[in-house]
């Protein structure tokens, strides 16, 4: 996790950084096991050549870069807040500390020089779009920030299709590293297309360098889960139809979702999702490097 702890005007920050989020590590996993997580990521990051910058707010700052003592004393503060675009501002005001989520986590590295963001899978479009508005900002942000992010694609809890539909709507190219189809977080396959593949991360990052600067926009990276990794789809959906009785309603619906899929599952998509998240880590690791 070593890096610049500052949100912006980094004169000497490496070139080759890559962000990486906190949600997962306060929302996502025991607190017990997050420092190891985080040092596991930044570690692989490393191995594939790039920095590792941990993206999070620390006493209402903005950190793009956090280290381990300042993780330790997010992770021992309880009721971590989630920070996304529309309360950031009135958490840095407040001096919270804070786990950013897909979306600030782009609008934070994007200040800071930071153009490669690896995560598990980014928010979209929730099920029952037809009855009521619930879209994620990750979304949005891919609209606003130029940075590339690594992940399997969208979470599987929620409508895939759709996401991706909404994603051409916007106008956000999404390719696939090694694949043909969207993948579905836990799932290789969604049944939805991507706008090209590409085989060579060399080749991949050259790509991402001219878009993201002819554009000034974010490039959604679909890397899907390993193939040892990815859990059977029959088995998966009988899960999720249970673990979807327990969710609650509006920005907690993810969360109580994804809860009950770890203990309804007995921990099969946790390790799902700390597989997935390793192999982003991996690939955007090496895409930072070759774009420094």
């Amino acid at each position: 996790m070593t890096g610049q702890t500052r949100h912006s005007g980094l004169p000497n920050a490496p070139a080759n950084r890559l962000a990486l989020e906190t949600t997962i590590l306060t929302h996502g996993v025991p607190r017990e096991n997050a420092l190891s997580l985080a040092q596991e990521l930044a570690s692989i990051a490393q191995t594939n050549g790039a920095t590792p910058a941990l993206v999070g707010l620390f006493r209402g700052e903005p950190i793009v870069g956090m280290s381990d003592e300042q993780l330790r004393e997010v992770l021992a503060t309880p009721n971590v807040p989630k920070v996304n675009t529309s309360n950031l501002g009135v958490l840095m005001h407040r001096r919270s500390h804070g786990s950013t989520t897909v979306a600030t986590t782009m609008e934070l590295a994007a200040a800071a020089g930071v153009r490669v963001f690896s995560t598990g899978g980014i928010g979209g479009v929730h099920k029952g779009y037809g009855s009521h508005l619930d879209i994620s900002a990750d979304l949005i942000a891919l609209t606003r920030f130029p940075v590339a992010v690594v992940a399997s694609g969208v979470k599987s809890i929620l409508d895939v299709v759709a996401t991706r539909e909404m994603l051409e709507t916007l106008g956000v190219p999404v390719v696939g590293f090694g694949c043909d189809e969207f993948p579905a977080f836990y799932l290789r396959r969604s049944g939805a297309g991507v706008d090209a593949r590409f085989d060579d991360a060399r080749d991949l990052a050259a790509f991402l360098d001219k878009e993201m600067t002819r554009s000034g926009r974010g490039v959604l990276v679909a890397n899907p889960i390993p193939v040892a990794d990815e859990l059977p789809a029959d088995q998966f959906a009988r899960w999720l139809a249970a673990a979807e009785q327990e969710a609650k309603p509006g920005r907690e619906a993810t969360p109580t979702t994804l809860a009950a899929l770890h203990r309804i599952s007995g921990g099969a998509t946790l390790r799902a999702n700390l597989a997935l998240i390793r192999s982003n880590t991996a690939l955007g690791a090496q895409l930072a490097a070759e774009m420094s």
